[in-house]
């Protein structure tokens, strides 16, 4: 056993609590951003009236997954579900950063890519909305509503909603600290 000075004690104990204190505050703000994100596509699949509402999270440049949802019916779930790797490329990421915003009625009708479409239709999608979420260090997310069960038209007010929505996202300060 090995005795300390009391004042290298104390300061080890101190830096302890300190390494402690740190943690209660990350996971703080971690649970303050969850219930935030929560809350906000609750409300947006609420008030836009659709199947799903999802925050598509960037982790990596461009490698990003879905990390909540708020689903009318559980059989909609694609929690965890990464983008098609092909499909999401620099040129897409570009739209998104100068703010791009999606809308797609019926993915049978629109001229995307057939990538895109397999991807979207895997999911099943039939009509979708994307938005950034664009914070000062850049592409923080997507905030995505999708329609399954048939098209669904997007009005200017569906997309000023869940611009709304990720405005709220970009600006809340325990996101923009991630």
């Amino acid at each position: 056993m090995q005795i300390y000075p009391h004042s290298e004690f104390n300061h080890s104990r101190d830096r302890s609590e300190q390494g402690l204190q740190n943690l209660l505050d990350r996971l703080v703000k971690t649970m303050q951003r969850d219930e935030l994100v929560r809350q906000t596509t609750n409300q947006l699949r609420e008030s836009l009236q659709v199947d799903r509402v999802v925050l598509y999270y960037f982790y990596n440049q461009w490698e990003g997954q879905v990390t909540f949802e708020s689903l009318s019916s559980q059989e909609f779930s694609i929690l965890g579900s990464t983008g098609p790797d092909d499909c999401f490329n620099n040129e897409y990421a570009a739209l998104y950063l100068a703010g791009r915003v999606k809308a797609i009625a019926d993915i049978e009708l629109e001229p995307i890519e057939s990538c895109h479409r397999d991807f979207l239709r895997n999911l099943q999608v039939r009509a979708n909305l994307v938005v950034p979420i664009l914070i000062p260090k850049g592409l923080w997310g997507l905030l995505v509503a999708h329609h399954c069960q048939g098209p669904h038209h997007w009005s200017p007010s569906d997309m000023e909603v869940i611009q709304a929505g990720a405005k709220i996202l970009a600006t809340a300060p325990y996101i923009l600290e991630s």
